[in-house]
Parts: structure tokens; C-alpha cells; sequence
């Protein structure tokens, strides 16, 4: 498994042969994200997303991304606390869904369900869920994953299309931001891209119209008032510098 999925480490394709034993407990810790400074996301997690944390623009070409930032610094995650907590009301489908993720999908080939045996939720002590019962049959649990992971991949689809078009559009900028924390230290943000306020009012009227129509301007504007969160980011660092420092 590549290392672009980031927070997978062994993921293999599900069997009855090889799993039929295995559960999954899911939810009691988010550490396995604890060094991502930012977290994948897919258009229809926008409206929720927003809310939280600045949306930007990660990658180049067909590689590109939206994401959330959810760290001012290299492998620092302001939203998982010491006990492996989420803290955030909104987490990215990208963290919900792991270990599970689907593999394959080009040339043809068909996409495979796939776990990462290396998440520390996935046991042979019967804890959490199973993934086959006792027959060998799949699980509900393992049934709804399958439609999460499914769900998931047709939104990847959907937000590639998304980016693509901002591409073709020559709507994106490289862009960079930096705050000050109370005590003094300056951080900066960089690497990503964003939506160019004033190319986005100059497009031709059809262009605009085609935007409305398709559901990408309000995804487009989601991600412009989300750059406001950054602010909220500051907030949770200098929360946790005063904790450190206090302890």
C-alpha cells in the first residue's frame, strides 16, 4: 500500500480465510492520526467541514486535494488530544473510515475492501465488532463498512471533478498564512493553495451560472469562509502550549 494513503501502514484485501476471527474496535482513539497537520476531504463533507477548520487545496494536477487543517506545524494534530480523543465536533470521513479503504480501481481492475492490520483496533479478542460470524458470513458491521468505503470512493470521484475544474478555471493560488501565538511564537502555514477571490469574480457570466447550477459555487464558498478558522487553530495551539507549560 502506498505511502499516499498516509495513516495506513499494512492494508491487505479482507478474506473469510484470513479474517474470519478478526474484530475491529473503532472510535476509542484517533492517535494513529496524531501526526497528520491536515486531513483529505470530499465535497460533500464541506458544509460540516467548514465550520471547524480552514479548507485549502493540497497536491498538484490530478493529485490534488482538499483538506483540512488541522495543525500549524509538521506531524502535529491540534485536534487529538493526549488520550487519543477527538477534539472537534466534525470528524473528516477520511478518519472515520480507517482502518478500512478501498484498493485497486484502475485499469479496469475492480476496487477491493481492504483493512489495515496494523491499526491497534483490530484484534482476535472479540473486541469491537466482528467482521465474519461464525459460519463465515460477512457481518452487518463489515456490510456497512463496505457501503462507507463505497460511499466514500464515489465522493473521491465527485471531488476530483470538483478540483479538476478549478484547475481548468485557473482559479487557484499558491498561498501561505502566519499568526502569532500569545507567547510570542510565530508559525507559519504553507504549501497549500486556494481559491483567488478576484479571479473567481472576473469569470464570464456562464461560467458563473454553470458553477451555481452544477453545486460547485457553494462548495467554492464554503471553502472561502472557512479560511475565518484559522483563528480557531491559534486558539487550540496556544490552549495546548498553556497546558504544557503548566504541566
Amino acid at each position: 500500500m502506498t505511502k499516499q494513503l498516509m495513516i495506513y501502514e499494512n492494508a491487505v484485501p479482507i478474506s473469510t480465510e484470513m479474517h474470519r476471527t478478526i474484530s475491529v474496535r473503532q472510535g476509542n482513539t484517533y492517535d494513529f492520526a496524531a501526526k497528520l497537520n491536515s486531513v483529505p476531504l470530499v465535497v460533500a463533507e464541506f458544509a460540516n467541514a467548514a465550520g471547524e477548520y480552514p479548507i485549502v487545496f493540497a497536491g498538484e494536477g490530478e493529485a490534488m486535494t482538499p483538506a483540512a487543517v488541522v495543525g500549524l506545524r509538521t506531524d502535529e494534530n491540534l485536534c487529538v488530544m493526549e488520550t487519543g480523543a477527538w477534539d472537534g465536533e466534525y470528524v473528516p470521513a477520511f478518519l472515520r473510515r480507517y482502518p478500512f479503504v478501498f484498493a485497486g480501481g484502475t485499469d479496469g481492475t475492480p476496487f477491493t475492501l481492504c483493512i489495515d492490520t496494523a491499526f491497534a483496533g483490530v484484534n482476535e479478542e472479540g473486541k469491537g465488532e466482528r467482521l465474519f460470524d461464525s459460519e463465515g458470513a460477512r457481518t452487518q458491521y463489515l456490510n456497512n463498512m463496505l457501503q462507507f468505503a463505497s460511499d466514500y470512493q464515489t465522493q473521491h470521484a465527485m471531488t476530483q471533478a470538483f478540483t479538476a475544474k478549478l484547475r481548468a478555471l485557473d482559479l487557484l493560488e499558491t498561498a501561505a498564512a502566519s499568526a502569532s501565538m500569545a507567547d510570542g511564537t510565530r508559525l507559519s502555514l504553507t504549501g497549500f493553495q486556494r481559491v483567488n477571490t478576484e479571479r473567481l469574480a472576473l469569470l464570464p457570466d456562464a461560467e458563473v451560472i454553470e458553477l451555481f447550477r452544477s453545486g460547485m459555487m457553494a462548495l467554492i464558498h464554503a471553502h472561502i469562509a472557512s479560511m475565518s478558522r484559522l483563528s480557531s487553530l491559534l486558539a487550540r495551539a496556544d490552549r495546548r502550549a498553556s497546558a504544557q507549560n503548566a504541566a
